[in-house]
């Protein structure tokens, strides 16, 4: 048992109101909720693929999972719909009224996606801009290049 792993409560909310209708149909050899409990320990420690330990599903099989969800969205949804059921129980309206947004410039190699240079920061690598409500909650992420001025990178351009 992991501190990342979803409670049965967050599991029930998770896979029978959203999940359930994205899923893989294929067989599986690994209960979604293990799968989905990998993918959680993978972005809450941020160790490599590769390193996720063997308590869970094999990485590959993991890693698979992650990337469908990704490309189709689910992510995305998946957390509104937590965000929203959190606002809710919190006592806030489901749909936030302000945000929050900061960005942070961090130096990169050469290899992998465009990079561009921050003349504020003295950086050359990328960028993200992070928006979230007042309670801390994520709303939205963008990393691109250093070089995408704030006023820009805060409307999600690339």
């Amino acid at each position: 048992m992991y501190l990342t792993n979803l409670t049965d409560e967050q599991w029930q909310l998770y896979y029978v109101q959203y999940l359930k209708l994205h899923v893989i149909s294929r067989p599986r050899n690994y209960p979604l909720r293990e799968i989905v409990n990998g993918i959680l320990y993978i972005t809450k420690t941020g160790c490599q693929w590769r390193m996720l330990p063997s308590d869970f599903a094999p990485w590959s099989s993991v890693y698979g999972y992650f990337r469908a969800w990704k490309l189709s969205g689910v992510w995305d949804k998946a957390l509104t719909l937590f965000r929203e059921t959190y606002r809710v129980q919190s006592g806030k309206d489901a749909r936030p009224t302000a945000a929050i947004i900061d960005a942070q410039s961090v130096k990169t190699t050469g290899s992998g996606r465009q990079r561009g240079f921050d003349a504020g920061k003295k950086v050359k690598g990328r960028k993200r801009h992070i928006a979230v409500d007042t309670m801390g909650n994520l709303l939205a992420v963008y990393v691109h290049s250093a070089g995408i001025q704030d006023r820009r990178g805060v409307l999600g351009y690339s």
